[in-house]
């Protein structure tokens, strides 16, 4: 089943000094070894280039727009602009989600999406590793 990659599994994927990375990628890589369909969309690399360029007392990463331009790889309107901080919402994920089809969003934050009776929301330490195949 496709998954919408919430943004801050992407942050946590992106920062590995963070407490949260090793669960970030354990779990993505889980869904990629299992060929689950992993998805992003444009919001997604909205609200990764506001938290990547928030200064770092402001709850952000502290990163410049082109630091941010490496790890987006596409996003040069952001860039020319240099854009930082923009108020960003989950309900525009779960209506992408719902306009795309998608039905599961990994996320660390279940409590953001609880209200959305269309989405499930999978925290990444709920992933369970495809069991091994039997030794021949």
């Amino acid at each position: 089943m496709p998954f919408l990659i919430d943004t801050n599994i992407l942050l946590r994927s992106a920062d590995p000094n963070h407490p949260m990375y090793a669960d970030a990628v354990n779990a993505t890589n889980i869904l990629l070894k299992r060929d689950e369909e992993v998805c992003i969309i444009p919001q997604n690399l909205i609200e990764f280039w506001n938290v990547y360029t928030r200064p770092a007392d402001k709850n952000g990463l502290g990163h410049t727009p082109e630091e941010a331009a490496v790890e987006v790889n596409r996003e040069r309107l952001v860039l020319t602009y240099g854009v930082r901080g923009v108020n960003v919402h989950d309900a525009r994920l779960v209506a992408a989600m719902q306009v795309h089809g998608l039905t599961h969003i990994l996320t660390f934050n279940n409590r953001d999406f609880a209200r959305y009776a269309e989405v499930t929301a999978v925290h990444p330490t709920d992933m369970r590793s495809p069991p091994s195949a039997p030794a021949v």
